[in-house]
């Protein structure tokens, strides 16, 4: 009897194990967030919703699925639909901020393992908002739409990101407002930049 009830709380194969793990490298950091009591904000059977530990913005959130997929590029067409949950799980949570603007997607080439879509607002109000590869991050083609990676995953049955150099040239344009045609003049991008 007691290993039917120790073998039914074991994972399924393709579950995330969201118990903290011993020293892990910095970029396996969503998977002991997902268990942090004070980042998480709201969770199901399939997916984590948490404040991310370093905000962009006044409100980010990050929608971590539960099933252990580690980047965009491991989608299969059969988990579009997972995407939709998560994107419309993300919505739901945007109703509690009725005078916010959100945008949701996924960074191209993400520093962090196991998928995740950002909820941000527009507002980009943040000291961790430090440099212009942070701005360019969520403010360029380097910033995926959901609608567009759901589908692209629907119609090619995979994700197409990009290279790491294109990733590259994105992060480092030049600094551009996001709501309309500002540029900074060279001088102050280059204070921005060493900030």
């Amino acid at each position: 009897m007691a290993t039917a009830a120790a073998s039914s709380k074991r994972p399924a194969v393709d579950s995330l194990d969201v118990r903290p793990a011993k020293k892990t490298h910095w970029s396996q950091g969503l998977l002991t967030s997902m268990n942090d009591p004070n980042l998480v904000v709201e969770s199901d059977d399939r997916i984590v919703i948490i404040k991310d530990k370093y905000p962009k913005a006044r409100y980010h959130f990050l929608v971590i699925p539960k099933l252990n997929v580690p980047n965009l590029k491991s989608l299969k067409r059969e988990q579009s639909e997972l995407l939709r949950y998560m994107e419309t799980r993300a919505r739901m949570l945007a109703v509690n901020y009725p005078q916010v603007e959100f945008r949701y997607g996924y960074h191209a080439i993400p520093s962090m393992s196991q998928l995740h879509l950002h909820m941000i607002s527009q507002d980009f109000d943040s000291p961790c908002l430090k440099t212009k590869r942070h701005w360019n991050s969520f403010n360029t083609r380097y910033f995926l739409e959901s609608a567009d990676v759901i589908r692209c995953l629907e119609e090619r049955g995979m994700v197409v990101t990009m290279t790491p150099i294109a990733g590259e040239k994105l992060l480092d344009q030049p600094l551009k407002c996001h709501k309309c045609v500002y540029s900074p003049t060279k001088y102050a991008q280059t204070q921005a930049a060493l900030v």
